[in-house]
C-alpha cells in the first residue's frame, strides 16, 4: 500500500527539491500544500500519513500547524524541513509532536535516513517495488507517484524594454534562497545574543532607487535610525547589503551582549557594526552556498547615525538604479529590537542570477 506523503511549503522550488529528495522507488502517493491550512485539510482528507513540514509560511506557519495537528489529534508524522536552524527552532518543534528536523535545503541522504529511523521507509519495500518494476521494464526506473502535480507559475517572455522583470517563479526561487540564507543568519544572531529569533517571510521586489526607502516596511518613519554598507562581488553578481537599525534598540542589543561600558554614540556605532558583521557576513554566505559561488565583501561603510530612514537612503542613492531589492527584518523574541537587512544585486547581476536560479528549477 502506497504512503500517503503530503509536503507543505510555500515555496515552489522548496517543494520540488523535497519531492527529488526522496528515496528511490519508494512507493508513496505525494500531495502537496501551499501553507499551514491548506495542509491541516489535507490531512483531514487523508492526505497526509506523513508531513514535510516547513515552518516559515504565509496563513499558518509551521508552529501553528503543528499546534493544530496536537490539539485536534489528527493521524500524522511529521518531519520538519526548515531553514530556521536555530537550536531552540529544533526543541521547540520536537517539543509540539515533531519526529524530527531536517535544515534546508534537504539532503536526501539525511531524509533517507531520518524515514528509516521512524520506520517510515524500509529497504524491503524498495527492493520489492525495483524487483517489480525491473521484471516488467527494465529500462525504466519508478518514479513516486503525484497526485497533485506541483504548480509552476508560467514565465512571460520579456518584453523588449529597458525595465528588467521578475516572473512569478523567479521571485519564488529568490525567496526561497533567501529563506535559507535568513535562517543561517538568524542562528548565529541567536547564538550571539542567545535569543530566539523570529523571522519572517523574505520581501523580493524589483525597485527603483527612489522606492528604496520604502522597501524597509518594518522600519518606522517616525524612528531615528542608524546603518551600514557593505558591498559585496563575485562571478558576474555584485551589489549592496545594508544593515538598518533603529536607535531604540541599542540599549537591549548592549544588555544582550553584556556590554560594560556606557552606551554612548561610539558605543553604539561598535555594536552596529557587530551586528553588520554578524548578519551580513551570515547571510552572504549562505547565498553563495546556495548558488555554488564565493562573494569577495568590501569594507563596511556607516551610513549615518541616528538619522530618519529617508535620510539615510538619499545619502548614498546615487549608487543605486533599479535593483533586486531582498529585504529581511530580524526580531528578538520578547524584545522591541527592530533590525532590517537589506540585499541590493545590481540590475547587470539578474542575467547571471537568473541563470543560476534556472539550474535549481530543471
Amino acid at each position: 500500500m502506497s504512503t500517503r506523503l503530503l509536503i507543505c511549503d510555500d515555496s515552489n522550488m522548496a517543494r520540488k527539491q523535497v519531492a527529488r529528495s526522496l528515496p528511490d522507488n519508494w512507493d508513496v502517493d505525494i500531495s502537496f500544500a501551499t501553507n499551514g491550512q491548506e495542509a491541516i485539510t489535507a490531512i483531514k482528507e487523508g492526505k497526509g500519513d506523513v508531513l514535510l513540514l516547513d515552518l516559515n509560511m504565509p496563513v499558518m506557519d509551521g508552529y501553528e500547524v503543528l499546534e493544530a495537528i496536537l490539539k485536534q489529534d489528527l493521524p500524522t508524522m511529521t518531519i520538519v524541513i526548515s531553514g530556521d536552524i536555530q537550536p531552540e527552532a529544533h526543541q521547540r518543534v520536537t517539543g509540539m509532536g515533531a519526529l524530527d528536523f531536517i535544515k534546508k535545503p534537504v539532503n536526501k541522504t539525511k531524509l533517507t535516513e531520518i524515514l528509516k529511523a521512524y520506520g517510515i521507509f524500509t529497504e524491503d519495500s524498495v527492493a520489492a517495488e525495483k524487483s517489480s518494476v525491473d521484471d516488467k521494464a527494465p529500462e525504466k526506473v519508478a518514479l513516486p507517484k503525484i497526485t497533485e502535480p506541483i504548480p509552476v507559475a508560467e514565465t512571460e517572455k520579456p518584453e523588449k524594454t529597458e525595465l528588467i522583470t521578475l516572473a512569478p517563479d523567479m521571485r519564488d526561487c529568490y525567496q526561497e534562497i533567501a529563506n535559507v540564507a535568513m535562517g543561517r543568519a538568524g542562528d548565529l544572531l541567536a547564538r550571539l545574543l542567545d535569543v530566539f529569533v523570529l523571522l519572517p517571510i523574505p520581501n523580493v521586489n524589483l525597485i527603483e532607487v527612489s522606492e528604496l526607502s520604502m522597501a524597509l516596511s518594518s522600519v518606522a518613519a517616525n524612528e531615528s535610525t542608524s546603518g551600514v554598507c557593505q558591498g559585496f562581488i563575485g562571478a558576474g553578481i555584485s551589489g549592496e547589503a545594508l544593515l538598518i537599525l533603529n536607535d531604540s534598540s541599542f540599549k537591549d542589543i548592549a544588555r544582550l551582549m553584556d556590554y560594560q561600558q556606557e552606551v554612548d554614540e561610539s558605543a553604539e556605532l561598535e555594536l552596529l557594526m557587530d551586528m553588520a558583521n554578524t548578519l551580513i557576513g551570515a547571510c552572504l554566505s549562505g547565498v553563495s552556498e546556495q548558488l555554488d559561488m564565493t562573494f569577495s565583501q568590501g569594507h563596511p561603510v556607516v551610513l549615518g547615525q541616528h538619522r530618519k530612514i529617508k535620510e539615510l537612503i538619499a545619502t548614498n542613492s546615487s549608487k543605486w538604479r533599479q535593483t533586486l531589492a531582498i529585504e529581511i527584518s530580524y526580531n528578538i523574541e520578547d524584545y522591541p529590537i527592530k533590525c532590517d537587512l537589506l540585499l541590493l544585486f545590481t540590475e547587470e547581476s539578474m542575467q547571471t542570477l537568473n541563470n543560476k536560479l534556472a539550474y535549481l528549477l530543471d
